[in-house]
């Protein structure tokens, strides 16, 4: 199975925001989703949020931390809560299991009007500000549910641990 590299892309229009995740989406691309989500926090005119999965192969749990994020810098800003578009099984399982359908109206079919989305650059980050983002990435998953509390932990326990340790380069 051929794996294609993860892009994002977006759109906005007379409110409706909508980010689209393609490919093989990973923590390679949170410094872009945090990006995104700074500025939807500070969009004014901001009625409604989708993001699109239906392109999306994989999405790691760092680029999930950061959907969520996502999902809060908008919260109590909207009329609804935002909307995942997830026909993949596979991704709608995680969805489900990392609870967020606590906060996003889940759906399978993806929108029909589709207005022209562009690609996003993506935003380059180093490797001690990837780690970072991971960190917080798996903070906030672990805030939304119990489950998500134990399963991310150990790994937010042991980047911690790395982030105090002095650096030895």
């Amino acid at each position: 199975m051929l794996i294609h590299e993860g892009r994002l892309k977006a759109a906005f229009d007379a409110g409706v925001f909508i980010l689209k995740l393609c490919g093989d989406v990973r923590l390679t691309l949170c410094a872009t989703l945090d990006r995104q989500a700074q500025q939807l926090a500070e969009t004014p005119g901001l009625t409604t949020l989708i993001i699109d999965l239906s392109d999306a192969t994989n999405i790691d749990s760092t680029a999930l931390g950061f959907l969520a994020k996502v999902a809060m810098a908008v919260q109590g800003r909207l009329a609804e809560r935002p909307t995942i578009v997830a026909d993949n099984p596979d991704i709608q399982r995680m969805l489900d299991v990392m609870g967020f359908s606590s906060f996003f109206t889940l759906v399978e079919a993806p929108i029909t009007e589709v207005c022209e989305l562009r690609d996003l650059p993506e935003v380059p980050c180093d490797v001690e500000e990837t780690r970072r983002r991971i960190l917080e990435a798996h903070r906030i998953l672990m805030r939304m549910n119990e489950h998500n509390r134990e399963e991310f932990q150990p790994l937010v326990e042991m980047l911690e641990a790395q982030q105090a340790a002095p650096h030895h380069q």
